[in-house]
């Protein structure tokens, strides 16, 4: 609705009679109401072109700061106050996100989310995609940016079994080649070995419908895929390309948005290859700063999506408007 003096004036006569019906139906607060205590499902749809997108919200992580390689108190502070953020128990609060992309005549998930994998605060991917109204049966492909469990977890369901039921599951060769590689899993800790099996047992109900990625190349009609390695030896990000309008979702290059595009050298205990993480990131950084690109991630606060800007040597986040009319 497009409001002119003449809506105005006719609203401003109206006033004297809302006032008074208003008062005569006026009722006590319920001042005593208990809190919800917990959010809605996270869900966001915007347009990219002709396709539209919804951001799925899994849920959150507190990710101690030990955790980062690099980390400096007073650089963290700063940076964080910028981004009106703050440590929760000496932990970043970061976001899991996942992204449904429909074309008109497909339905392709982007990420899966943790299911029931990692704990209390997630595993609600499933439900945002529901009250999105999109069953599980409706989706037709699925792509992973990587193999790690907030990202594959939501495959299955708690017995082992496929959710995705009528789904190809589209991956990185050298990402499955990898975790599926008993040589490799024979040679981590013995603490690293939960991550293989969780790779696996996430990913092998889709078998007999698995499409292998090999290098940049178109997965479906608009969607290309662009190697990201360092985070995970085959980590992909995503292309979509429709009408004019582009969008890279580009997975874990980002984990803390508050902290590591002011400190795009500082890496997380979860990243395989740290210098080839760092190298990644900076050319991601860069590319999308003087391309202009729209960018989402599975990390950057919800619902992950906006543009980069060099800030010296550093980068800032810039998130996009909400759309408000797709």
């Amino acid at each position: 609705m497009t409001i002119n003096r003449r809506h105005f004036l006719h609203g401003a006569a109206a006033l004297p009679v809302a006032a008074a019906l208003a008062s005569a139906m006026v009722k006590p607060a319920a001042a005593s109401a208990a809190k919800s205590g917990h959010q809605v499902p996270g869900l966001y749809r915007f347009s990219v072109g002709d396709a539209e997108v919804t951001a799925l919200l899994d849920g959150h992580i507190d990710l101690g700061t030990q955790l980062i390689s690099g980390y400096d108190a007073d650089k963290a502070g700063d940076a964080l106050s910028q981004n009106m953020q703050e440590l929760v128990n000496d932990s970043v609060r970061i976001p899991v996100n996942g992204y449904l992309v429909n074309s008109g005549g497909q339905l392709t998930l982007i990420d899966t989310g943790t299911a029931q994998l990692m704990g209390p605060t997630l595993g609600n991917l499933g439900a945002a995609l529901a009250t999105a109204g999109v069953s599980t049966g409706d989706i037709d492909t699925v792509l992973l940016t990587h193999m790690h469990p907030d990202h594959s977890g939501g495959l299955i369901d708690g017995d082992g079994k496929a959710v995705f039921e009528n789904a190809e599951l589209a991956v990185a060769k050298t990402e499955w080649d990898f975790w599926y590689d008993d040589a490799i899993l024979a040679g981590v800790p013995e603490g690293s070995r939960p991550f293989f099996q969780m790779a696996r047992n996430t990913t092998s109900p889709y078998g007999n419908r698995l499409r292998l990625i090999e290098g940049e190349a178109e997965v479906l009609p608009g969607i290309s895929a662009l190697p990201l390695p360092g985070h995970t030896p085959g980590h992909t990000g995503f292309t979509l390309a429709s009408g004019n309008a582009s969008l890279l979702f580009w997975g874990d290059i980002i984990h803390i948005t508050g902290l590591q595009f002011a400190q795009p050298d500082w890496t997380v205990a979860f990243d395989m290859d740290p210098a080839l993480t760092v190298q990644t990131r900076r050319q991601m950084l860069d590319r999308a700063a003087a391309d202009k690109m729209l960018v989402t991630g599975s990390h950057l606060d919800f619902p992950g999506l906006g543009r980069v800007h060099r800030d010296g040597d550093q980068f800032r986040y810039q998130a996009a408007p909400w759309q408000y009319a797709l």
